[in-house]
């Protein structure tokens, strides 16, 4: 053994990990391990869910925010706290800051889902919203921690948060050791390397893979690093991380197989699947573990697989739109527009159409001014609820034969 590996500590231990779970288990729920037949009938794997969504802010992030704030000096306490994040890591320092009587303030991009906002502000955190993403608020917080002298709440290369994060992985052994696949969302990379660091300490057989989303594939060349990151919006704004963690990459390097890119249709329709399937309302970040494996199911197929519900923090109109957009790509729902003559009688025969057919008519909408080509005919725009795609084809068939028709 070399001289540099005999002196090298870990950036996070076994025993870590373990002093943070007897730490913060006063504060931190122990969620629920779930095994899913309807999803693993889907995947064609056996599918279980380790439901952080449930946490009390509806996220892993907790852990590693009240492990680290566990471990602050009474002085550090009287100065405050500061962190950046995009919603969960703010969340979890704000109660944990107000279970402890904490003055906090959290720096979020100003995009942030409003969701997450309104639930940061509800723990009495003071929320600063500046940038366009977390490396842009970042700087804002570094800012504001030399000029108010608060102590900086890293939402993820530290290697207290990361140990917090890695009491996941020990209540997942605890409640599914015949697993043999771990698939982990990779934002800043503190939730993989926590996991990561338990996995190879007690499970070094099973195989741990990493997922990104398109827009921040930092690790898309893995193993070699400096994949390109595109950067902009994303459906998975809890993992829109530009650069990761130098602890986190250390801690997880050598113990993941591969990293997987997902796309952001993948992702909708993994968050819409696991709310329709599984009955658990999931972010996109959350999610993207499931679009993993939904993408490469001969990869997946046959294995035991735990995947971690990172979040559920999804904001309700993004969540509704998203399972909108999902059953339009899958055929479910059918948006039709007609040309029909201006005449009495003609919306009712269409509807009786549909209906006949077992379709249900969800939306409406009828033009005789602009859209229309001519003075005698309307447009007619109507959204149909199928069954499946061999059902909306049935009723676009029937309609297609009486009247002038376009998918949209």
């Amino acid at each position: 053994m070399s001289h540099s590996a005999t002196t090298l500590r870990p950036s996070v231990t076994l025993q870590d990990v373990e002093d943070a779970r007897r730490r913060i288990a006063p504060t931190i729920v122990r969620t629920p391990t779930i095994n899913c037949p309807a999803l693993s009938h889907i995947t064609g794997a056996d599918i279980t869910l380790k439901l952080e969504n449930l946490q009390p802010i509806g996220s892993f992030k907790e852990r590693g925010a009240a492990n680290k704030m566990a471990l602050l000096t009474e002085e550090e306490r009287k100065r405050g706290v500061i962190a950046a994040s995009a919603g969960n890591h703010a969340q979890g320092v704000a109660r944990q800051a107000s279970l402890l009587g904490i003055d906090a303030t959290i720096v979020m991009p100003k995009y942030t889902p409003a969701t997450k906002i309104a639930a940061t502000k509800s723990w009495g955190a003071h929320i600063v919203l500046a940038g366009d993403d977390f490396t842009q608020a970042s700087q804002v917080a570094q800012r504001i921690m030399k000029e108010e002298g608060r102590v900086l709440l890293h939402p993820f290369n530290d290697p207290d948060v990361i140990a917090g994060q890695g009491t996941v992985a020990l209540e997942l052994l605890e409640d599914a050791p015949d697993i043999d696949t771990l698939v982990v969302p990779i934002g800043g990379g503190g939730l993989l390397g926590g996991m990561a660091t338990v996995m190879s300490a007690l499970r070094p057989d099973i195989e741990i893979i990493g997922v990104q989303v398109e827009a921040y594939a930092s690790l898309s060349n893995f193993p070699q690093e400096g994949g390109p990151v595109l950067g902009g919006t994303t459906i998975a704004e809890g993992i829109a991380v530009q650069t990761l963690g130098n602890h986190c990459l250390d801690s997880f390097r050598q113990h993941i197989s591969q990293v997987m890119v997902v796309s952001e249709l993948q992702v909708e329709s993994a968050v819409t699947t696991l709310a329709e399937k599984a009955k658990q309302v999931c972010e996109g970040a959350g999610a993207t573990g499931l679009a993993a494996i939904l993408a490469n199911p001969d990869f997946f197929r046959g294995r035991k697989i735990a995947i971690p519900l990172s979040g559920g923090n999804i904001n309700a109109r993004i969540l509704a739109n998203t399972i909108l957009r999902s059953l339009l790509r899958d055929g479910r729902i059918l948006r039709l527009v007609f040309q029909i003559p201006d005449r009495p009688g003609i919306l009712a025969d269409i509807a009786q159409r549909i209906g006949d057919h077992g379709g249900n008519v969800i939306e409406v909408s009828h033009h005789r001014l602009f859209a229309a080509p001519s003075v005698q005919t309307a447009e007619l725009v109507v959204m149909i609820e199928a069954r499946d795609t061999h059902h909306a084809t049935e009723i676009e068939k029937e309609l297609s034969e009486h009247y002038i028709t376009r998918r949209d």
